[in-house]
Parts: structure tokens; C-alpha cells; sequence
């Protein structure tokens, strides 16, 4: 009876353990590789969630209509421990953002890195593979 018990809790904890990961994906399953994207925007909001942060610009498009985008980063904790939080990505900050686009077309990327105008660089650290300064 008890190794019955010990079983069923490892099973349970297995199941409980798993289920958490389905809801994250890898860079392939979403983005793609072969759309990269280099947005230039404002930032309208920063949200620091789990798995992902979020980046959100708008993007002002020759023709004058803007479009909102989504940029996926690392986890808050990798970001955090490389230094970036709300101070360093303010609201309303001009950036270009360079990463790949959603395979469905929307405005959403995954997200390599953010640069500002006075050429400082932020690393996302999400699932977009490094670019060529990084290797």
C-alpha cells in the first residue's frame, strides 16, 4: 500500500511538474527565423511576466499610420541580472528593436536586442537566437 501511495504522489508530481512547461514554446514553434524585423518605435509599455517580458512599441510607418508591436524578451530574472528593468527601458523612449517576426504575420517578435539613440545596446535575452556581435 504505501509504495502504491509513493507511486501515485511521484505521478502526480510528474503530471504537476510538466504542465507548467507546455505553456512555454521554443523560438521555432512561434517565430521564424527567415522574417527578421528591425522596428523603430516608442516604447508604450514594459511588462515584466513570466516566462516572458513584453516590450511594447509603436511603430510609425512612412505612410504616417502607426502599428502597435509586441516584442517577447527573457524571463524578469535574466533581465533583472543583466541590468535591465523599468529605468532602463522608460515609456516613451525612441528604440529600434531587432528580432524575428511571428510566424502568423501579426505584430509580435521575438526580440534579440533594443538599441537607444545614443547607441546604448540592451540584450533581451529571450528565445531569438544571439546575433552576430554575440557569438
Amino acid at each position: 500500500m504505501r509504495s502504491k501511495v509513493a507511486l501515485l504522489a511521484a505521478a502526480a508530481g510528474l503530471g504537476l511538474s510538466s504542465s507548467a512547461s507546455w505553456g512555454h514554446h521554443s523560438f521555432a514553434a512561434e517565430f521564424d527565423i527567415q522574417r527578421p524585423v528591425q522596428l523603430r518605435g516608442t516604447i508604450t509599455k514594459v511588462e515584466f511576466i513570466n516566462p516572458h517580458s513584453w516590450l511594447h512599441i509603436d511603430v510609425t510607418n512612412e505612410d504616417g499610420t502607426v502599428e502597435s508591436w509586441m516584442i517577447e524578451g527573457g524571463t524578469p530574472n535574466t533581465l533583472f541580472r543583466a541590468g535591465v528593468n523599468r529605468n532602463t527601458l522608460p515609456l516613451g523612449a525612441e528604440v529600434i528593436v531587432d528580432g524575428y517576426q511571428a510566424r502568423d504575420g501579426s505584430n509580435k517578435a521575438s526580440g534579440r536586442d533594443v538599441t537607444f539613440p545614443d547607441g546604448r545596446k540592451l540584450f533581451l535575452d529571450g528565445s531569438a537566437p544571439p546575433g552576430e556581435e554575440r557569438r
